[in-house]
């Protein structure tokens, strides 16, 4: 579905849904799980699903979505960490140095769509790319060694609609730019700072709650989130979902 629009893979796999039928292999995808402290609280960003969506209708998310290929070619301010960068390139066959920087530019992509946050550095970007619009036309340059690497997962292949989803973390404080209306889409609504444990109670999709588990591990033993940190990665095999580290 390369090439594709967001619109025509939504046209598609609502079609998919009304025949019963699914995609055949998971779609490259990413998601963000924005940190922020209050005094000796931590916070996260989440935001609710709009309840007519097919997919977690109503559910409590993090800012994210599907990898389009071309954000690979996206100018940045800074490249991912080395260890960042090996953990995603490793897994069930490999994923190129292009792949892994597209998947991780998609996750600051859809942060900027969904709420409306730029996660970069003040600097002029020159890009065509309409997706990429907003960091034009507010000046800030992505910056890639801000995303750790928290997580994957993949979807369970009796889903309709199957993601490899690779979890990041950032700081409130690697925001360039905080739009006050939110961002373009309106895919999320009620974006809220949740304290981490009343994130864990909310409504959220199981795969959420355990790497918010996993992620509050982490931070216990590094509550600077430093690079090189293990990367759990959960999928199902033969029936069973196995959790290893990458």
């Amino acid at each position: 579905m390369d090439g594709m629009t967001k619109a025509d893979i939504d046209k598609v796999e609502r079609r998919a849904i009304a025949l019963g039928t699914r995609p055949i292999r998971p779609r490259d995808a990413a998601t963000l799980i924005l940190l922020d402290r209050k005094d000796d609280e931590l916070l996260v960003l989440m935001g609710r699903r709009h309840a007519r969506h097919a997919f977690m209708p109503g559910k409590f998310v993090f800012p994210g979505g599907r990898t389009d290929p071309a954000d690979s070619h996206i100018p940045v301010a800074t490249a991912l960490h080395p260890d960042d960068e090996a953990r995603l390139t490793a897994g069930l066959g490999g994923t190129s140095p292009a792949r892994a920087r597209a998947i991780a530019l998609s996750a600051i992509r859809e942060t900027y769509e969904e709420a409306g946050l730029l996660i970069g550095r003040k600097g002029a970007l020159a890009t065509t790319r309409r997706d990429w619009q907003g960091f034009v036309e507010h000046g800030v340059r992505p910056s890639l060694d801000a995303l750790r690497f928290i997580a994957r997962a993949i979807t369970p292949p009796n889903r309709v609609r199957r993601f490899d989803t690779r979890f990041f973390s950032a700081w409130r404080s690697d925001v360039a730019v905080e739009l006050p209306d939110g961002g373009p889409t309106n895919e999320l609504e009620e974006l809220v700072w949740l304290p981490l444990a009343k994130a864990k109670q909310a409504d959220v999709p199981d795969i959420t709650r355990t790497v918010l588990e996993e992620l509050e591990r982490r931070i216990a033993d590094d509550p600077l989130l430093l690079p090189g940190g293990s990367v759990p990665f959960y999928r199902l095999v033969r029936n069973r979902f196995v959790r290893e580290i990458l």
